[in-house]
C-alpha cells in the first residue's frame, strides 16, 4: 500500500480542488473548493487533501514524486 497522495497531470497553471471530484457522493465528502496556482516548479499540492497537480510538460512532469518537496499553494476560493 502506498502513502503517496493522488497525483493529477493538468494542462493549465490554475487548478481547483474540492477533494471529492472522483468520490461517489461528491463534495459532501470532500473539502471546500480551493483554487491553486502552479509556479515555476511545475507542480502544487492541495493544502487540504495533499493531492498533487503536475503541469504537463513542466519541470516536474515525469519526475519521481518522492524527489519533490511538498508545495502547498496559497489557496483562494
Amino acid at each position: 500500500m502506498s502513502n503517496q497522495p493522488e497525483t493529477a497531470t493538468v494542462t493549465t497553471t490554475r487548478v481547483s480542488c474540492d477533494g471529492a471530484r472522483d468520490i461517489p457522493g461528491g463534495a459532501a465528502l470532500g473539502h471546500p473548493r480551493v483554487w491553486l496556482e502552479i509556479d515555476e516548479r511545475g507542480y502544487v499540492d492541495c493544502g487540504y487533501c495533499d493531492k498533487r497537480f503536475v503541469l504537463q510538460g513542466g519541470p516536474a512532469d515525469g519526475v519521481d514524486p518522492s524527489q519533490l518537496d511538498d508545495v502547498a499553494s496559497g489557496a483562494s476560493r
